[in-house]
């Protein structure tokens, strides 16, 4: 995995109007771009974002319709962009989730094998 890095996600953030245009996977597009490969692992509450629920609700303020970031369409594109995303599966069993549910292209893997790798890569972040 060299020149390889990681940004291992731990937290799940459902976002605001206001980072529609800029969420945390569209970032990691970015970086995985400009780096030249950048993985993605999820943990925690975030294993949610690898798990397929159907469209989103629209929001309403008064008379407007706000759309949503949408972490798995964001997810998906990542994805497209040749970049390993892996989600932590006892995280995901936690929260009632099997893996047959997660988004095809995401791995499933057990918490030691996911930090085993670590050595590996040039860096790894904490998003």
């Amino acid at each position: 995995m060299a020149g390889r890095y990681l940004a291992v996600v731990d937290h799940a953030y459902r976002g605001g109007p206001e980072v529609q245009f800029c969420d945390l996977f569209y970032l990691a597009r970015g970086l995985h771009r400009q780096l030249g490969g950048l993985d993605v692992v999820l943990r925690g509450p975030a294993v949610t974002y690898a798990v397929d629920t159907g469209p989103l609700p629209r929001l309403r303020v008064g008379a407007r319709h706000l759309d949503l970031p949408d972490p798995r369409r964001s997810l998906r594109a990542l994805l497209a962009a040749d970049s390993a995303v892996s989600v932590d599966e006892p995280a995901l069993r936690a929260l009632g989730l099997t893996p047959d549910r997660v988004l095809p292209g995401v791995v499933c893997r057990d918490s030691a094998s996911l930090t085993r790798d670590w050595p590996d890569y040039e860096g790894v972040w904490f998003l």
